[in-house]
């Protein structure tokens, strides 16, 4: 499986962005991972293939979501109220199937909240 993720860029303190994920075949989970400068790489969020269960770190539940289309094998992360702390390269992830680990990973999409 391949992974395509884009939508990072420039943004002010509280604005948003929405990042893009497609992956070139059919997943089971999909997720956001993280990872700032000189910090290690930390969980965002993460959806199953039917959206009834997501997952969220807890710093970031309320201003950021993972919506998915599964007919475009495609899943998003809407970031709202961003804050400089957020700025990180962005990361998909995805996993074939229920119970296996994040296997395939996209080449990261560089998010930048300036102050």
């Amino acid at each position: 499986v391949q992974l395509q993720a884009s939508g990072g860029g420039l943004v002010q303190t509280g604005g948003s962005l929405r990042l893009s994920c497609a992956a070139s075949g059919r997943t089971y989970g999909m997720g956001w991972f993280r990872q700032a400068p000189g910090k290690e790489r930390e969980f965002v969020s993460s959806i199953n293939w039917s959206g009834d269960a997501t997952y969220y770190a807890d710093s970031l539940k309320g201003r950021f979501t993972i919506p998915r289309d599964n007919a475009k094998n495609t899943v998003y992360l809407q970031m709202d109220n961003l804050k400089p702390e957020d700025t990180a390269v962005y990361y998909c992830a995805v996993k074939l199937k229920i119970g296996e680990s994040y296997n395939y990973w996209g080449q990261g999409t560089l998010v930048t909240v300036s102050s």
